[in-house]
């Protein structure tokens, strides 16, 4: 499976990083770990070079935030109140909860996005309230990518370092993944058994 998909992003080049990544923030089909794992993979083996897939899958992670931020430009502060209101439950917050985020992005919103950029399903998330709390452009921008490429650094550099042996560790992702995601539901299942109103 590992050469199959190294040769899959080979065959898109540095274009298919960019779209793996940008479609990753959006629709999540491969995690960006993979992407970006592989990518530094397919470098040790001389079929990429690191600059151009840093600068690439970077520039398609800032895409793929970008549209979440778009989203939430579109949509707005204010007119996000009646849905958190109608569908509090499900969402395990109150209108309080969105004033609070909405206030400590207006403070602290440039290191809130670079410091998100290193968690997983946060660092896309993020996007959202911050399109919503109307940060500005190009602070959004200066702080995913910087951020990103930080991230984006690690993850194939790890790829590079594993190299060929990183097909090794193929039949570990499958019940990682599934760990998480189990954790993640049984986090959300949590928050909403144990979630009451404060008014």
């Amino acid at each position: 499976m590992t050469d199959f998909i190294i040769h899959w992003i080979v065959a898109g080049g540095y274009l298919g990083i960019f779209l793996l990544m940008a479609l990753e923030n959006i629709v999540p089909p491969i995690p960006s770990e993979v992407i970006m794992g592989l990518g530094g993979i397919a470098v040790a083996r001389g079929q990429m070079d690191i600059v151009p897939l840093l600068l690439w899958g970077t520039a398609g992670t800032t895409a793929g935030n970008v549209f979440w931020y778009a989203v939430g430009r579109r949509i707005g502060y204010a007119r996000f109140r009646p849905f958190v209101e109608r569908h509090g439950r499900w969402l395990t917050m109150e209108w309080s909860d969105v004033e609070r985020v909405r206030g400590f992005l207006h403070d602290h919103g440039g290191w809130v996005i670079f410091v998100f950029r290193f968690m997983p399903t946060f660092r896309t998330m993020i996007s959202l309230p911050a399109g919503m709390a109307a940060m500005p452009m190009p602070r959004f921008l200066v702080m995913t990518f910087a951020g990103s490429i930080i991230w984006n650094g690690v993850l194939a550099g790890a790829g590079f370092y594993l190299g060929s042996r990183f097909a090794e560790l193929d039949r570990y992702v499958g019940p990682v993944g599934i760990a998480l995601t189990v954790l993640a539901l049984g986090w959300y299942g949590w928050r909403f058994a144990t979630w009451k109103p404060r008014g």
